[in-house]
């Protein structure tokens, strides 16, 4: 069913940022532990959120939707792996230990690994190169064209199906990813998915209702006005 306009929905997108890395230090420097690189793209479609012969649908964030403002105004966690308790850094209002800036790509961020078992381990994931990937969890109005609107784009008989976000009511946090999915939680996406897919169907046109016989309502009136009269004479 579709949901309401006014819902509240929470997204994870996954991004492969190739710029993901431990910044360097120079020649008899102590090792680095910054770790650098870009959490949100704009205007870069998602993997597919469904593909099939006849449809393919895809998300894509504008670069209005999400500004400093709006991550200044946001609680947003750093962590590893979707586990809001492996905390790697905080920004709570635009201060904290995680840094980011707004350029015409996307976002990128910046913070210190924590001298912590989960910062180490996630050094040495992200100078391995096991580590190639990051999310961000927001939410919005999916089915307000406030916040969300829709595309379709027809090519060689099959629809290409764009979501572009538009507006998000918050950001709560960004992520360090090792699987390629499109969102955190595999069953929330194919259940989430599920329902675009069906608000996207057109809706069947509803049967027209007859059209009242106006000639026989007025016979109608007349013969129940003959017959009051004629109960009135008896």
């Amino acid at each position: 069913m579709k949901k309401s306009k006014n819902e509240e929905i929470r997204r994870e997108l996954l991004t492969l940022c190739a710029d993901l890395h431990v910044r360097e230090t120079g020649e008899g420097e102590a090792p680095s532990r910054t770790i650098v690189g870009r959490a949100i793209l704009f205007n870069t479609p998602s993997r597919p959120l469904w593909s099939d012969e006849n449809e393919e649908a895809v998300e894509v964030i504008a670069p209005e939707a999400i500004t400093r403002e709006v991550l200044d105004a946001c609680d947003i966690k750093f962590t590893m792996f979707h586990n809001r308790q492996l905390i790697l850094a905080r920004s709570k209002q635009g201060k904290g230990t995680l840094t980011y800036n707004v350029d015409e790509k996307g976002v990128t961020f910046e913070f210190e690994a924590p001298n912590t078992a989960d910062g180490d381990k996630a050094l040495e994931l992200v100078r391995r190169g096991d580590l190639a990937g990051c999310s961000f969890m927001f939410s919005t109005h999916y089915w307000d064209e406030g916040f969300v609107s829709r595309s379709v784009e027809i090519r060689d008989g099959k629809s290409y199906i764009t979501y572009t976000v538009k507006a998000v009511t918050g950001i709560y946090d960004f992520t360090l990813a090792a699987d390629p999915y499109y969102d955190g939680t595999e069953v929330d996406a194919r259940e989430f998915n599920t329902e675009l897919r069906e608000a996207a169907k057109p809706e069947e046109p509803k049967p027209e209702e007859p059209k009242p016989d106006i000639a026989k309502i007025k016979e109608q009136l007349r013969e129940m006005r003959r017959a009051a009269n004629d109960k009135i004479f008896v």
